[in-house]
């Protein structure tokens, strides 16, 4: 896609949907600091934010009517991982289309492997900071 159709402005700091409507991310993550961190990021390019703490509450999230165009997942989180919370959206015929990007601070190549093989879109390091914004905000 060209950049004149990629969604972005000029500059490259707003993302807008198909119908001209900020996207939103459902980000999941345990750790409060970096939700605020990553939801202060994501807001500077114009993306709206609904975080919860893990993922049995991003499937709540998911499944309620609520329209979420990508979820940025931290990996290892209590109780239920990442890659549990992918699987279950893949099982999903309402969620199995949606964009999933995870984020650890380990980045383990089997784990990586693991997740890519499962659908993400994407594997990052944390902590995510402006300059890997963009690219999550690519698989809106």
């Amino acid at each position: 896609m060209s950049a004149s159709n990629d969604g972005n402005d000029p500059k490259g700091k707003s993302v807008k949907t198909a119908i001209n409507i900020a996207p939103r991310v459902l980000l999941v993550d345990d750790s409060p600091s970096d939700c605020v961190t990553t939801s202060i990021n994501l807001r500077r390019h114009d993306v709206l934010v609904t975080a919860v703490e893990g993922p049995r509450q991003a499937l709540e999230i998911l499944n309620s009517e609520l329209v979420v165009n990508l979820v940025l997942t931290v990996d290892c989180v209590p109780h239920m991982n990442g890659y549990d919370l992918l699987m279950e959206m893949k099982k999903s015929p309402k969620l199995n289309h949606l964009p999933v990007v995870l984020t650890s601070e380990n980045i383990i190549p089997d784990r990586v492997k693991k997740c890519m093989d499962g659908g993400a879109k994407d594997y990052i390091q944390r902590p995510i900071n402006s300059s890997n914004i963009a690219s999550i905000l690519r698989y809106i």
